[in-house]
């Protein structure tokens, strides 16, 4: 969400290690209990190759702004998450592409650390031991910093997803933000920023295009809350436009400190 990024040096948890991927568009920032770079770089060509291999087979894969069935009977599990976030929430799979490879990045490094953060240019996936106060940057909103919202760790039992050619547990969460205003993320909308919270990161970053392209006057806000509460597995809704900012679910709100 920040052009330079320069917000990442305030992001840093206390006891995790911080380090930096970077591949092609892919732009990575990770802490974990230990330096796992040559292991994330690792998983993030891999992961990143899957997806330029499907392309090569299906290069409406690439361009499309609508919901898509998959070519072929056996595709990879990043591939797979973003079909079907894109089925949810209505958009093309390639709406969920920085919040696949961030999930996918993470879910793999859990197997190393038991804390880990994956942010991939405002879409974070996360699995830490307690709470986490994420702030949102809304562009030249007077909101922007200013607002927060606070996660409680999760211990339920999670859904299995083939990472890395080995069986893992989706225990993370996932807390990503779209915005009309900032970055070079396709929208068509003007919301300052959309973020949406949900155990899988892909859907997340789906469902924020889909509900970023429907505000573009203060008024639109409440439709897109009340559109997002329909879509499976999405637990928190923030929008932010100018002064104006909505939200919907089990969200405890907190005022950022300046």
């Amino acid at each position: 969400m920040f052009e330079n990024r320069n917000y990442r040096s305030r992001s840093n948890r206390k006891g995790l290690i911080p380090f930096k991927i970077t591949v092609k568009e892919t732009d990575l920032h990770i802490q974990a209990e230990s330096d796992l770079s040559q292991v994330a770089l690792r998983i993030v060509m891999e992961q990143r190759g899957f997806v330029e291999s499907y392309m090569q087979l299906d290069p409406e894969f690439r361009t499309s702004l609508k919901p898509l069935q998959p070519t072929i009977p056996v595709v990879p599990q990043i591939v797979t998450d973003m079909i079907d976030a894109g089925k949810k929430a209505g958009v093309g799979p390639m709406a969920a592409i920085a919040g696949a490879i961030a999930e996918q990045t993470g879910l793999a490094l859990m197997e190393y650390s038991a804390e880990v953060i994956v942010e991939n240019g405002g879409d974070i996936f996360f699995k830490t031991n307690s709470d986490m106060v994420f702030s949102i940057f809304a562009g030249k909103s007077p909101l922007s910093m200013k607002v927060g919202v606070r996660i409680h760790p999760r211990n339920t039992d999670a859904e299995t997803a083939t990472i890395d050619n080995k069986c893992v547990q989706r225990q993370g969460m996932a807390l990503c933000t779209s915005s009309g205003t900032v970055g070079h993320s396709m929208s068509f909308g003007k919301a300052d920023a959309v973020t949406v919270i949900s155990s899988s990161c892909a859907l997340a970053d789906a469902t924020a295009t889909a509900l970023g392209n429907i505000v573009k006057q203060d008024c639109d806000i409440e439709k897109a809350i009340e559109a997002g509460q329909k879509f499976p597995g999405i637990e928190g809704i923030i929008i932010i436009k100018g002064k104006k900012l909505g939200a919907w679910g089990n969200l405890e709100l907190v005022r950022i400190a300046p």
